[in-house]
């Protein structure tokens, strides 16, 4: 199993952070480029993987009261994250999220992964800066 974490902080409320990353319709303006999901009936969501040219049966639940999204793979259980927003004063928040493989053959390693969570958590910080423009 590997596991992997990356935080950020954002010039944000807890609260607009939360709403952009709790949004289905929102995940393709801030996850990895190669990566889509479709809603089916919450939890259940399918996710295409540009790469491979494959879909994958996953779960994609938030909890508004916690401000916290996970994720997973459905059938297999081979993948699983969480994301996790935190006010820290002042008007901003930290975003960490983290990754689990649960099988070495589904981890694409160490530096690919950092790369990964780094491009979407600035590709976040850029939707959030501009809906908190946007709504000032």
């Amino acid at each position: 199993m590997s596991e992997y974490e990356r935080a950020r902080t954002m010039p944000a409320l807890p609260e607009h952070v939360f709403d952009q990353v709790s949004d289905v319709s929102r995940l393709d303006a801030w996850l990895p480029a190669e990566l889509h999901v479709r809603e089916e009936q919450l939890p259940a969501v399918t996710v295409h993987e540009d790469h491979t040219g494959q879909d994958a049966s996953a779960l994609f639940r938030a909890q508004k009261d916690q401000q916290r999204v996970e994720w997973g793979t459905r059938e297999d259980g081979s993948y699983a994250g969480w994301l996790q927003v935190s006010g820290i004063g002042s008007g901003a928040s930290e975003v960490t999220i983290h990754l689990s493989f649960f099988e070495e053959a589904h981890d694409p390693g160490e530096e690919a992964v950092h790369a990964a969570l780094d491009r979407s958590l600035e590709r976040l910080a850029e939707q959030v800066r501009l809906r908190v423009d946007d709504a000032g």
